[in-house]
């Protein structure tokens, strides 16, 4: 018999990848206090919400799991979604701006002042001018005119956009001095700190006056594409729904976990087991 092959250390290059969803541990589960979710390809599919996720979010809000949405697309684009579905809130513009739910009412905040947004306002109109003036191909989101603190430009929900333009794009935002994400169908881009982290903390504190720094072992991410790549490093209980696996090629950071189904199937599995250890 040949001696067994020492274990070869890990690569730091490399990134993990996820264990099976149903692989969870029943007492990650047990201690779970929140969700926090994306939207696009995540809940939702061709912008509509997926039958399985919204009853998920019934399922969840009925059990008293609170459940935010922080998401890139505008508020014009989030506010109707704030009225209809069971959240706590939806985060929209990667963390510009908050829709906070108080019974029949949405109340609306932001984490600039309106001095700062009309001077970026002024900013963001240069850069998107000098996007279509030298990127070939490129198209503003459709849902451009419901946005009030960044730019998206579309890259594979109404058109398609090549990965040498989207890098290109990329690099004309942060050259400009802003922050740059790519989700599963934009490319956004805005100026100021606030991410889709700091948008978990503003809405922990603001919701239920508590710091998630030190519950973040009690709330539970789930995303789909490379701009959730923040939150999945910063959650310990960090899932993706199945259809992350295609942006592979481009995550340096995967969740810990990721379900079998996309999309909403995914959200509405990710549910069922929380919703199973209550």
């Amino acid at each position: 018999m040949q001696p067994a092959s020492p274990a070869l250390p890990s690569s730091p290059s490399l990134p993990r990848l996820p264990a099976p969803w149903a692989a969870c541990p029943a007492y990650c589960l047990a201690r779970v206090r929140g969700v926090m979710t994306d939207i696009d390809d995540t809940l939702t599919h061709d912008g509509a919400i997926e039958p399985a996720a919204l009853t998920a979010l019934h399922q969840l809000h009925a059990a008293g799991v609170p459940v935010v949405a922080i998401t890139g697309r505008p508020l014009g684009w989030s506010l109707p979604f704030a009225s209809a579905w069971p959240v706590a809130a939806i985060v929209a513009e990667n963390g510009a701006v908050a829709l906070i739910r108080r019974g029949d009412r949405v109340l609306t905040e932001y984490a600039q002042d309106d001095i700062t947004r009309t001077a970026n306002a002024r900013r963001l109109r240069t850069v998107s001018e000098q996007l279509l003036a030298d990127v070939p191909g490129v198209r503003l989101a459709t849902d451009s005119a419901g946005r009030e603190t960044d730019i998206a430009v579309d890259h594979s929900e109404f058109t398609t956009l090549p990965q040498a333009a989207i890098a290109q794009v990329v690099a004309l935002m942060q050259a400009a001095g802003m922050n740059a994400t790519v989700s599963s169908i934009h490319v956004n881009g805005w100026f100021g700190s606030h991410t889709k982290l700091t948008a978990a903390r503003w809405m922990v504190q603001r919701l239920f006056g508590r710091d998630l720094h030190k519950e973040i072992n009690e709330w539970l991410f789930v995303g789909d594409s490379t701009n959730d790549q923040l939150m999945f490093e910063a959650f310990p209980l960090s899932v993706g729904v199945a259809n992350l696996r295609r942006f592979a090629a481009q995550l340096r950071c995967w969740p810990a976990y990721i379900t079998e189904g996309e999309r909403g199937a995914g959200f509405a599995q990710v549910a069922r087991a929380l919703l199973s250890r209550r």
